[in-house]
């Protein structure tokens, strides 16, 4: 994950700040502080985070695009502007249906 932090007190569009690359993913970071971390991602066409558990509570907003979004196996399909809390010690996975955007915030216990 790219190590950018971005610039404080100023007005963001997300959607413009992260670009796709072919056949991958791109992810910056927002913020990253001890009670958690929140995330910028560009997904192109076919990418995917595999099937993994975290030990905190992880939110996916979308910006741009549709996702399928898996938790415990079970399928969420989202679009532009929703958003899906992943509970804490759950699998679940990210798969890009299209080119896809997306905002993640985690927070940690």
């Amino acid at each position: 994950m790219e190590a950018t932090i971005f610039e404080k007190a100023k007005i963001l569009d997300f959607t413009k700040l992260v670009d796709y690359s072919e056949n991958g993913i791109v992810s910056k970071r927002v913020l990253e502080k001890k009670a958690g971390n929140i995330s910028l991602f560009a997904f192109d066409q076919g990418q995917s985070l595999s099937e993994h558990t975290a030990p905190f509570d992880a939110m996916i907003q979308v910006l741009e695009g549709n996702a399928e979004i898996l938790i415990n196996r079970e399928p969420y399909l989202l679009s532009k502007g929703e958003t899906i809390i992943m509970p804490a010690n759950i699998p679940h996975a990210v798969n890009a249906q299209g080119k896809f955007k997306m905002l993640l915030t985690m927070i940690k216990e």
